[in-house]
C-alpha cells in the first residue's frame, strides 16, 4: 500500500499539520513516510501545501506531480491541483470555500462542508481535522487510534486540552463523507 497525497489551502488552515499527523501516525505503524511542506512567505493567509506519502515500502522521492488523493481547502488549491489527481484517484474539497467545484469525471470527488461544520463546533480551526477524518473514512490507511496518537505528538502540549475536540472533528468528518455522494464518471 502506498498513498501519495497533497493537502493544500491557505496558511493557517492546518494544511501542514494534517500531513504531519499522517506521517507521525504512519511511523507509529512502522510505515515509510515522507512529508514535504511548501508555503509562501506570508504564512497565514498565503498558500500552503504539503506532499505526504505513507507506504509499506521505501519512498523513493518526496517530489511527485501526480497524486492518489488531493485534499483542497480553498479555490486556488483546487484550481492548481485538480489536474494532479491520478485517473481513478480521489479529490476531497471543502465545499464551503469552493465556488467552482471540480469538473473531472475520471476520479472520485467528495465535497465536504468542513468550514461550516467547524463553525458549528465553535472552533473554525477544526476544519483540517474534519477533512482528515473524511479522508481516513474513504482511505483507511492508518488505524484511528494511531491517528489520535500522531495528533498528540504533533499538537503542542499547551493545546492538548483540545485533543477531545480534535477527535470529535475527526469523527465528524468520517460521518459527513458517508452522507456525501461521490461524483465520478
Amino acid at each position: 500500500m502506498t498513498q501519495e497525497i497533497i493537502i493544500a489551502g491557505f496558511g493557517g488552515q492546518g494544511v501542514l499539520s494534517m500531513g504531519m499527523v499522517l506521517c507521525y501516525s504512519g511511523m507509529i505503524e512502522d510505515k515509510e513516510v515522507s512529508w514535504m511542506p511548501s508555503y509562501g512567505p506570508e504564512m497565514r493567509g498565503g498558500t500552503a501545501n504539503c506532499i505526504t506519502i505513507v507506504s509499506d515500502t521505501k519512498v523513493s522521492s518526496p517530489i511527485i506531480s501526480k497524486f492518489d488523493t488531493v485534499i483542497a481547502l480553498n479555490q486556488p488549491s483546487l484550481d492548481k491541483f485538480e489536474s494532479g489527481v491520478k485517473v481513478g484517484g480521489t479529490l476531497l474539497y471543502d465545499s464551503t470555500n469552493i465556488i467552482n467545484p471540480p469538473t473531472r469525471t475520471d476520479i472520485e470527488v467528495y465535497g465536504i462542508d468542513a468550514t461550516k461544520e467547524a463553525a458549528n463546533m465553535d472552533n473554525p480551526k477544526m476544519l483540517n481535522m474534519i477533512m482528515l477524518g473524511a479522508f481516513l473514512q474513504k482511505k483507511p490507511i492508518l488505524k484511528f487510534e494511531n491517528i489520535l496518537e500522531g495528533l498528540k505528538q504533533v499538537l503542542p502540549e499547551r493545546y492538548h486540552h483540545l485533543l477531545p475536540l480534535n477527535e470529535k472533528a475527526l469523527r465528524k468528518g468520517m460521518e459527513l463523507i458517508e452522507a456525501v455522494s461521490k461524483t465520478t464518471a
